[in-house]
C-alpha cells in the first residue's frame, strides 16, 4: 500500500528528497496551502481526505453548551494511520471516522491547477514532505505541521 512508503527503518537522506531541495520554502508552503484548501473543500462536503500518513475528517464530539446540556458537533481532526502509530509506537487518541463518511485521496491535478505548479511537482513535494515528517517521527524529533 501507499502507507508502506512512509514507514522508515532508517533516516531519510537528501537523495530521497530531490524535489524539496529544488523548491524554495515559500514554494513548498504554496503547495501545502493548496493541499490545505483542497482538504477544506472536501471536509465541507463531508468527505475525509487520506494523505498517506493519516486522514483528515470531521468527527463527532460532545460539546457542553449550558448547564447539563450536551450537543454533538463535528470538528475537523487528523487521525494518524494505525500502521504508522504501531510502527513508531505513537500514542494517539482513538478517533473513529464515521462509517458513512466517504474517503478520498489528495487530487494532485486539482491542487496543481490551484497553485500553478505542474502535477508531478505537487505530488513529489507532498510525498517528500511526508517522508521528512515520517523521518522526524522515526528519530523522535518534535514536529509541527500546520494547516490553515
Amino acid at each position: 500500500t501507499k502507507m508502506q512508503n512512509y514507514l522508515l527503518s532508517s533516516s531519510v537522506g537528501p537523495e530521497e528528497l530531490p524535489t524539496l531541495k529544488e523548491l524554495s520554502t515559500s514554494e513548498i508552503c504554496r503547495v501545502w496551502s493548496g493541499a490545505s484548501r483542497y482538504i477544506h473543500r472536501q471536509l465541507l462536503q463531508k468527505r475525509a481526505v487520506e494523505i498517506g500518513i493519516g486522514t483528515f475528517a470531521l468527527v463527532p464530539v460532545q460539546a457542553s453548551v449550558e448547564e447539563g446540556k450536551v450537543l454533538t458537533v463535528e470538528r475537523p481532526a487528523f487521525i494518524v494511520n494505525k500502521h504508522l502509530r504501531a510502527f513508531y509506537n505513537l500514542e494517539c487518541d482513538e478517533t473513529k471516522i464515521p462509517d458513512e463518511t466517504p474517503v478520498v485521496q489528495l487530487d494532485f491535478e486539482e491542487i496543481a491547477a490551484d497553485t500553478h505548479f505542474r502535477r508531478e511537482i505537487v505530488e513529489l513535494c507532498a510525498h517528500e514532505t511526508l517522508l521528512c515528517f515520517s523521518g522526524a517521527l522515526r528519530d523522535n524529533k518534535e514536529v509541527e505541521f500546520s494547516f490553515k
